[in-house]
C-alpha cells in the first residue's frame, strides 16, 4: 500500500497529524519556504486529540512571501514578519514528530521532504517516524475516487465538513475527520456488502465523449500539494445522499471506535478493504 509504512514499534505509538504551509516557487531556481507548521497528536485507540501545536514561521527570504493572499485566511508577508524563524521552533517540532507515527495528506511527497530540507538547512538531524499513514495513498486505494478528485477540499466537501482553510492546524483536524468518515463508510459497506456494494457498483458511470460533447473538462488549478487530476474524470453518482450519509457516519462513529478500540485507524481501513474483496 502506497499510503502506509508499517513499523514494529507503531502498535503502541501515538499518531501525529501534521501539515505545512509553504511558499510556491514561481520560476526555476526558487525553493520552498516553510511558513507554518501545525500538528495534532492523536490517540490511535480512541482517535481523540491529545495535544496540538501550531506556529507561523518567518522565512529567511521575506520577498518570497506574497504581500497579499488570494485566500481570505491566507498567509501574507506581514503575518510572518514577526514570527520566529525555523531554527527557533525546530526543537519543538522535533519533539512533536520524532518517534511517532506520521499522518497527513500527501505528506510522503511533499511535507516530509520540506521537513528534511528545513532541518538540514540549520544543521540539525531531522525527526524520524516509526510509521507513516499518507491519507492520499490510503484513501485512493481503499475509498476510491467516488468523492471526486483526492484533494482534501473535495473530500471534506463530499462529507459536508466545511471548506478547507489552507491553514495548518485547521487542515490536520479536517484530515482526521475525513479519515473517520471514510473508515465509517468502509465499515458499513463491509458489514452489509450485498446491499451497499451492489448499489455502489450500479451507480458508477463512465464519462464518454458523447456525454461531454466532445470536450474535455476544464483543467483545474492545482496547489503545491494537490494530487494529479485525471482530465477524463468526472464525479460519479453515489448510492447515498450527502444528508443520509452524514447521519449514518455520525451515528456509527462512536460504535466504530469502540468496536475497533484496540486497533489503530490504519488497521481498520485495511480490515474494511479486505472484506470488500
Amino acid at each position: 500500500m502506497d499510503g502506509f509504512i508499517p513499523s514494529q514499534a507503531a502498535g503502541t505509538a501515538e499518531i501525529v497529524f501534521f501539515d505545512l504551509e509553504t511558499t510556491v516557487p514561481r520560476r526555476a531556481g526558487q525553493r520552498f519556504w516553510v511558513l507554518e507548521f501545525g500538528a495534532i497528536i492523536v490517540c490511535p485507540r480512541k482517535l481523540v486529540e491529545l495535544e496540538s501545536f501550531s506556529t507561523l514561521i518567518k522565512p529567511k527570504d521575506l520577498s518570497a512571501v506574497a504581500l497579499k493572499s488570494s485566500r481570505c485566511d491566507g498567509i501574507t508577508r506581514e503575518a510572518v514578519e514577526s514570527a520566529p524563524e525555523f531554527e527557533e521552533v525546530a526543537d519543538k517540532i522535533f519533539s512533536i514528530l520524532n518517534g511517532r507515527v506520521w499522518a497527513g495528506h500527501n505528506i510522503r511527497r511533499f511535507d516530509c521532504a520540506r521537513i528534511k530540507e528545513a532541518f538540514a538547512e540549520i544543521g540539525k538531524p531531522a525527526p524520524v517516524p516509526v510509521g507513516m499513514i499518507d491519507s492520499l495513498g490510503v484513501l485512493t486505494e481503499k475509498f476510491g475516487r467516488r468523492a471526486g478528485n483526492m484533494k482534501m477540499a473535495t473530500l471534506a466537501s463530499y462529507f459536508g465538513l466545511g471548506q478547507q482553510k489552507h491553514r495548518s492546524l485547521d487542515d490536520v483536524r479536517m484530515n482526521l475527520e475525513v479519515l473517520k468518515h471514510c473508515a465509517t463508510v468502509l465499515f458499513l459497506e463491509s458489514s452489509l456488502p450485498n446491499i451497499f456494494n451492489s448499489k455502489l457498483q450500479s451507480s458508477l458511470t463512465v464519462t464518454t465523449r458523447s456525454r461531454s460533447n466532445g470536450k474535455l473538462p476544464c483543467r483545474e488549478e492545482t496547489s503545491r500539494k494537490s494530487p494529479p487530476i485525471s482530465l477524463g474524470y468526472q464525479r460519479s453518482a453515489v448510492p447515498y445522499t450527502r444528508t443520509s450519509l452524514g447521519k449514518m457516519t455520525e451515528s456509527v462513529k462512536n460504535l466504530l471506535c469502540k468496536s475497533q478500540g484496540s486497533q489503530p485507524l490504519n488497521t481498520l481501513l485495511k480490515h474494511s478493504h479486505s472484506l470488500l474483496r
